[in-house]
């Protein structure tokens, strides 16, 4: 399975938080245990010196000296972990065969103190303490030892259990982590399966896998909202393709029939030029299509106004329709500017989108009517809405006019006379400025235009 799996990632997440868990509860209780253990040593001297103190205090001839002899052999025989030293200026009343070392120890402060033996691997926990003289006994050094290595052990003995458990603890946690991620991660599964049978053209699917946790609802729904966009885009890729080959088609097979008929017999000088005329005529459409769709690929890839300068709208409306003089002419319409605004724009592109919103206008306005085109201002946007007085257009076709190759006439019985890139074009130009575009249909004027930020 990959690293990057989320169940192993969870699964590593328990680890790690059972790590800490036991370390932190590992740590407390050996904290704990380990002051009580080290409190036995002292506790057991204690009990030990109590039972001697009082006939150490009480006796002081040599006849009673012996007995305590005898008491402490046998306490040292019965626990092999108990030591005894008696150190003193006669020998007689002294225990234990001191050495130089414990001599030495002895004569130290009094209390409960460590002693190191050369021959011990763990320290002794010592209870110094001192008799004064009685009867014919000198002043003693008594000192109570117990070994500690068995509260060593112990304690080493506690660390290790502690450390077992936490290794197991946290493997346990690990492997029943997975086991419960790869259960949770169940819907997950299904999902993917499910999403993975969701390929063109079969793109109607949706994931209705329920019932599923509230984790994944939200999740189900943005996946099914993208996947309605793609099959929005994947239905206008299709419907672009044909609208392409379409417009494609149409002229070249304009220029294959007239060739092959003009080719089929001797055609007079006259003839030729026509033909040629024509399949140059058609030869410019094709260019036409060609070179707006380049320009819509090259805007679809994020290009940006970058050339711009702050202009007239007004200004560059009427060098628009100076440009536009003849096709107004003959289509016998009048343009009316109303308002004006200066705005940074790409002189080029904006003239381009203003010459196709104005031709579109043109094209769908009786001999004898005006265009207006309205220059407003509000906030921080400028608007340039060219209106037209027309037949009302349906709602469903508004939001779609600006797309390629789309028309209201679906019969395509004006594609000669443009090839539905226009508002497109015009739509990317606005884009490219950091604008908009919008249309409205209201009491028989059709309005088209583009909003761009001042």
């Amino acid at each position: 399975m990959s690293t990057n799996s989320i169940a192993l990632r969870l699964s590593g997440m328990f680890a790690l938080v059972a790590l800490l868990v036991f370390v932190l509860i590992g740590s407390a209780l050996y904290i704990q245990v380990d002051k009580g253990l080290g409190l036995l040593p002292e506790a057991e001297i204690d009990a030990r010196y109590s039972v001697l103190e009082s006939a150490v205090t009480r006796y002081g001839n040599p006849e009673h000296w012996a007995k305590i002899n005898a008491k402490l052999r046998l306490l040292s025989e019965e626990d092999k972990r108990l030591r005894f030293w008696v150190v003193s200026d006669n020998p007689t009343y002294e225990f234990g065969d001191p050495d130089a070392a414990i001599r030495a120890f002895a004569n130290g402060p009094l209390g409960m103190r460590d002693l190191t033996l050369d021959d011990h691997d763990y320290p002794f926990k010592v209870l110094v303490s001192q008799f004064p003289a009685k009867d014919q006994r000198p002043p003693l050094r008594f000192l109570t030892a117990i070994d500690t290595e068995t509260f060593w052990q112990t304690q080493h003995s506690l660390l290790i259990a502690l450390i077992s458990l936490a290794a197991i603890g946290i493997a346990l946690a690990s492997t029943l982590g997975y086991w419960v991620a790869r259960i949770g991660l169940k819907p997950l599964r299904d999902l993917s399966h499910k999403a993975r049978k969701l390929a063109p053209p079969r793109l109607s699917g949706r994931l209705q896998l329920s019932p599923l946790p509230p984790e994944l609802d939200e999740f189900v729904s943005s996946f099914n909202s993208t996947l309605e966009r793609v099959e929005q885009a994947y239905s206008r890729l299709e419907s672009f393709n044909a609208d392409v080959a379409h417009e494609l088609r149409s002229p070249l097979t304009n220029l294959i029939g007239q060739t092959q008929v003009a080719l089929t017999r001797g055609r007079s000088a006259d003839h030729y030029f026509e033909v040629l005329q024509s399949n140059l005529e058609e030869l410019e459409r094709l260019r036409s299509i060609i070179n707006d769709m380049l320009f819509l690929a090259s805007a679809d890839q994020g290009s940006k106004a970058t050339e711009l300068t702050n202009a007239s709208l007004a200004e560059e409306v009427a060098t628009t329709l100076d440009y536009l003089d003849f096709i107004l002419e003959d289509a016998q319409v009048q343009v009316e500017v109303r308002g004006d605004a200066n705005v940074p724009i790409e002189k080029a592109h904006l003239r381009r989108a203003l010459i196709n919103l104005l031709h579109n206008a043109v094209q769908h306005t009786n001999a004898g009517q005006v265009i207006h085109v309205n220059i407003h201002t509000e906030g921080d946007r400028v608007s340039i809405g060219v209106a037209n007085p027309g037949s009302a257009i349906a709602p469903e076709h508004l939001q779609k006019l600006f797309e390629r190759f789309y028309r209201v006439d679906a019969s395509r019985s004006n594609s000669g006379a443009n090839h539905g890139l226009g508002l497109a074009i015009v739509k990317a130009i606005a884009l490219m400025h950091g604008g908009t575009v919008f249309v409205c249909s209201k009491d028989g004027i059709n309005t088209f235009g583009i909003n761009l930020p001042l």
